[in-house]
Order: structure tokens, then C-alpha cells, then sequence
């Protein structure tokens, strides 16, 4: 306006009068509600929105051979928008095959008396299943076949991850206090006749630390053989949210709806 552009005729007026109108045209602060509002956006955005692909891992040594033979190697992990996330997968993956990131020279392997070499195979895929809001879950799906065996073994581990205090979930921190026995009841119970019909007694059946947060429930994974045969593969178990409201930490639960009772 211009009563802010042009000031030389503020000379004209009374000391008091001048005053004021040049307070009026000083920047004012902003309130203190709008930047509090900001600092609550700001925590929102803190929580990131994964974004993931699958990638190869590059191996010194794709192919390891001692003396008995040679083990193929085929590892591929996530490239995510967050870096600890990736870092923490490829440790993991450095530690359960170092030989796979090797220098050292392969070994001669043993062709005596004409015999083939053996070949073995490992491979480990690592993927990203779901993200509720600051909980985020991959995936870790390995398999092994030794030479000679009747079939491959593999095995899947899912990953769930606090994206607030960036470290790994397991099922103690989640569940509240003391609460161990109930969940295990409760499992039993969500899963009596699957567990019926395998024969399964309630005090044969423990808690995994193989989980993840599915849509209905948290659900528990066993490795093959577990409770089941190799042809059923591995063994899920779901135990339904609504069962779990005094059982979980609530920030580890979903909002979920009022149903009426009847």
C-alpha cells in the first residue's frame, strides 16, 4: 500500500500518530498455533513411505568349490528409500553366506575315478510385503539343495521393522507383559481344528518369533516340519485382532471397527 511505500509525509503528522502507523507497517511474527502445527507435520513426514525393489547382489564369488564340489550361488535383496533398512538386509546376507563375498580361490575340486563334481545350490530373495504406517514387513525366502538330496529345503522369515525407532520388532515387543501364555491359549484355540486334525496338543504348540501383521490378524509361521509335513509346507496360524485388544501393546494394533454384539 502505498501509506507503507511513501513515508515523507509522516513528517507531517503528530510524533504519536507517525508511530503508529509505522508499527503497522512492521512484519508481524507468525502465531504461535502455526508453528506448532508445523512441528506435528513435520513428525508426520519423519515416517517414511516405503518404496522397494528387488535387485541382484553383487558376489565375488557366485560359484564356490572346494574339494567335493561346487555350491551356485543366487542372492538378490531390496533396494529400498531408506538405508538402514538396506544396510541391515545386506549384513544379514554377508553373514549367513560369507563365502558367496570370498576372495580367496577356489579349491581343485576332486574329479578322481572319473566321478562327477558335485553341484549344490543356495539362493536367497529378499522382498517387501506391507507397510501400516510406521510398521513395515519384508520378507527374507531362502532354499538349499545339497547334491544328491531328494529335494531342496527353503524357509521363509519375515522381517518386521518399527520405522520409528528404526530397529527390528520381535513378538516380546509387542506383546504386553506377562502375557505369554494367554497368546499361546488364545492361538491354540483361534486354530483348534487344523491343530486337531494334525494331531497337535495344546501343550506341544509354541510361540513363533516368525511373524507378521496380516490382514485379519498376526499370524505365526513354523518351519517345515514343524507341525506339519513337507508337502503342506510351512505352517501359518492366524490369530485374529479382535482377540489380541489385552494382549498387544496398542501401537502395534490396527484401528479396528466396533461390530455390534448380539
Amino acid at each position: 500500500m502505498e501509506i507503507c511505500t511513501n513515508k515523507q509525509w509522516l513528517w507531517a503528522l503528530p510524533v504519536s500518530f507517525a508511530a503508529l502507523v509505522m508499527t503497522g507497517c512492521q512484519e508481524r511474527p507468525a502465531p504461535k498455533t502455526e508453528q506448532a502445527t508445523t512441528t506435528k507435520q513435520e513428525k508426520s513426514e519423519s515416517i517414511p513411505l516405503i518404496q522397494a525393489k528387488v535387485v541382484l547382489v553383487k558376489l565375488t564369488k557366485p560359484e564356490a568349490c572346494d574339494a567335493d564340489g561346487c555350491m551356485q550361488y543366487d542372492i538378490q535383496t531390496v533396494k529400498t528409500n531408506v538405508k538402514w533398512i538396506d544396510d541391515y538386509f545386506i549384513d544379514r546376507i554377508k553373514k549367513a553366506d560369507p563365502i558367496a563375498f570370498s576372495t580367496a580361490p577356489n579349491q581343485k575340486i576332486n574329479t578322481a575315478e572319473g566321478a562327477n563334481p558335485n553341484l549344490s545350490q543356495s539362493s536367497t530373495y529378499i522382498r517387501f510385503v506391507s507397510q501400516q504406517y510406521d510398521q513395515a514387513t519384508f520378507a527374507i525366502q531362502t532354499y538349499t539343495y545339497s547334491s544328491g538330496a531328494a529335494h531342496g529345503m527353503y524357509h521363509q522369515e519375515f522381517v518386521n521393522f518399527d520405522l520409528k525407532t528404526k530397529k527390528r520388532l520381535a513378538l516380546q515387543d509387542i506383546l504386553l507383559k506377562g502375557t505369554e501364555q494367554q497368546v499361546l491359549d488364545t492361538l491354540y484355540d483361534s486354530n483348534s481344528i487344523w491343530l486337531d486334525q494334525h494331531s497337535i496338543e495344546r501343550t506341544k504348540l509354541q510361540l513363533s518369533d516368525n511373524f507378521y501383521f496380516g490382514a485379519n490378524g498376526i499370524v505365526f509361521v513354523y518351519p517345515l516340519y514343524e507341525l506339519a509335513s513337507y508337502a503342506e509346507g510351512m505352517t501359518e496360524l492366524n490369530l485374529p485382532y479382535a482377540a489380541l485388544t489385552k494382549l498387544v501393546k496398542a501401537e502395534y494394533l490396527p484401528s479396528l471397527p466396533h461390530y455390534p454384539t448380539p
